[in-house]
């Protein structure tokens, strides 16, 4: 389980990072990041499984194992892959459901580093 500090709970924060929020997809997955001033310094992640990924018994082990991925990348330790005033959603597709937990975590890991980059990247100097 994350810690409440770094859960995204809110609607309307769901929405605001996946509309204005950078994208990276992978097989998988799909990353959305936010980095702004708003907010906690510490990252937020929320997670969206939808019933495309298969029923409540598939839906839930993904969600459970995209939890576990994330949780020791927004530890407070000096290897932070999130940065500060970040907001994450990670957005499960389809192949989630037949995906081993390397396979997922292999791909959200590549499209949380793809998704810094391009954040970085379009953050104005």
């Amino acid at each position: 389980m994350l810690p409440s500090t770094h859960r995204l709970r809110r609607p309307a924060e769901f929405g605001r990072t996946v509309r204005r929020g950078t994208r990276a997809g992978r097989t998988t997955v799909v990353v959305h990041l936010l980095v702004d001033n708003e907010g906690d310094a510490a990252p937020q992640v929320g997670f969206v499984v939808s019933k495309a990924v298969g029923n409540s018994v598939q839906r839930n082990l993904v969600k459970r194992r995209l939890r576990e991925i994330v949780r020791p990348l927004v530890a407070t330790s000096g290897l932070a892959v999130f940065p500060e005033h970040s907001r994450a959603v990670v957005r499960a597709l389809p192949a989630a459901s037949t995906a081993t937990f390397a396979e997922l975590s292999r791909d959200v890991q590549a499209g949380l580093d793809k998704a810094v980059q391009r954040a970085a990247a379009a953050r104005p100097a």
